[in-house]
């Protein structure tokens, strides 16, 4: 061969990553998300305010999105393939993984405000700007789009956490320590880049660490009246569950006090994340932004109505009823009430149209929609977890009379100034709909 044998040039920018070294890069991301996304499942229900609680879902079932997006395409690069290992990756899917370890629901809205969020944000924009548009078409869309909603993310929390902050300065300092310790550390392990992280020997103390448990007392907005019960018929049988005016606000109330469902969601996606891997996760984030979507109807319909924060009934007695059980039962909680309640919707839908109430009508026609939705999933991972851990998980037969014994234990344990309180909080907001109705006929 020709010593000097010519060739033509080759060396351009978009050529400086080969299939599989894409392929690493994404499953970096990957991995980074899934991360994040079990630790704000997880945190739901430790978190008191009421904009925040119901925020996060929104957030984590957008980064399952993207999540998922990255997954597809580290599958399609690395055909046929589907394995995905973190490997070299450790030291900071490790580091992405302490979030859930905060010292307070303060200092966990701060991390994910000022370091990791805007760690994705800035790898991903570093990305577009380098990736092959030709090669690595297919992912640049999802990144875009991630970055879009990583930036806005980050507004949100920023905000969030400042006023979590102002509300509760005891613990700014033990905040601020704790992600000044954790940027640290992601430092140690080369920052979250395009480039493999480093080994990490010594890692930096995390002051105030806290190893996560998944609240069994659910952390509630102040604002609110907080109760056990939220209306009435809960607890007393001969209280009617109501038609017209009655309904409205009765539908509205339990609406808001989906609040339960969406701390179940989460805990339920914290605890499975690991046994059910990534197609769980993906259906829990969406189950658990669905029941913030439905809580934060009730909430907006009754504040359209006049009521104030103070006014509304928030109850505690379907999440109580689930305190130290297994996980299971958590998730069991959930499709019992989804498939409890769903052949009412449609009815409630059809009563409200009749009142002119298009609102109510609306939320309960999608509401319902949601709800065929989640009992597929419902009965999916139970049915996973059940040939998983057979000695662990019941039938679904068997769980549901678990539930539905659970509940009925925390009804029976009403005490009279509860019922009282119930009934006097529920017979204020309906005086407040007479003075403010108005006629149909």
């Amino acid at each position: 061969m020709n010593a000097h044998q010519l060739y033509l040039p080759g060396q351009f920018q978009r050529g400086q990553w080969l299939r599989l070294d894409s392929a690493k890069i994404l499953k970096r991301f990957f991995f980074c998300e899934r991360a994040l996304i079990k630790s704000q499942a997880g945190w739901l229900a430790g978190i008191a305010d009421f904009e925040v609680k119901l925020t996060l879902p929104y957030h984590f079932w957008q980064d399952a999105l993207t999540a998922h997006a990255l997954r597809e395409r580290v599958f399609e690069l690395k055909f046929p393939s589907r394995m995905l290992e973190i490997g070299d990756d450790q030291p900071l899917i490790d580091v992405f993984e302490e979030a859930a370890n905060a010292p307070s629901a303060a200092a966990f809205v701060l991390s994910l405000a000022r370091l990791y969020k805007p760690a994705l944000l800035a790898v991903y924009r570093d990305y577009v700007s380098q990736a092959d548009p030709l090669a690595d078409g297919p992912i640049l869309r999802a990144l875009r789009l991630a970055a879009e909603e990583k930036a806005e993310q980050i507004a949100v929390l920023t905000q969030a956490a400042n006023d979590m902050l102002t509300a509760a300065p005891e613990h700014r300092h033990a905040a601020e320590a704790w992600v000044a310790a954790l940027r640290e550390r992601l430092g140690q392990a080369g920052g979250l880049s395009l480039d493999p992280p480093q080994a990490v020997a010594a890692p930096v103390a995390l002051p105030g660490r806290t190893e996560f448990e998944l609240a069994q007392v659910p952390a509630r907005d102040s604002r609110f009246h907080l109760c056990r019960y939220y209306w009435p018929d809960i607890v007393e049988p001969n209280f009617p569950y109501g038609d017209g005016m009655q309904l409205q606000l009765r539908s509205a109330v339990s609406h808001f006090n989906e609040v339960w469902a969406v701390e179940s969601g989460g805990a339920v996606l914290h605890a499975f994340a690991d046994d059910l891997e990534w197609e769980f996760i993906y259906d829990a984030a969406r189950w658990t932004y669905d029941e913030a979507r439905h809580a934060r109807m009730g909430y907006d319909r009754l504040r359209a109505w006049g009521y104030e924060p103070g006014e509304m009934p928030l109850g505690s007695h379907i999440y109580d009823s689930a305190h130290g059980q297994d996980p299971a039962v958590r998730l069991g909680m959930l499709h019992y009430f989804e498939t409890k309640n769903i052949g009412k919707k449609t009815q409630r839908a059809n009563a409200f149209a009749s009142y002119q109430d298009r609102v109510s009508q609306h939320d309960m026609d999608f509401d319902w929609a949601d709800e065929t939705i989640h009992a597929y999933y419902g009965k999916r991972w139970l049915d996973a977890l059940r040939e998983r851990y057979p000695e662990r998980v019941p039938g679904m037969e068997i769980l549901r009379q678990t539930c539905e014994r659970l509940v009925a234990a925390q009804v029976e344990s009403a005490t009279e100034a509860e019922r009282a309180e119930t009934r006097q909080i529920a017979q204020a907001m309906i005086a407040k709909a007479q003075r403010v109705g108005v006629s149909i006929n």
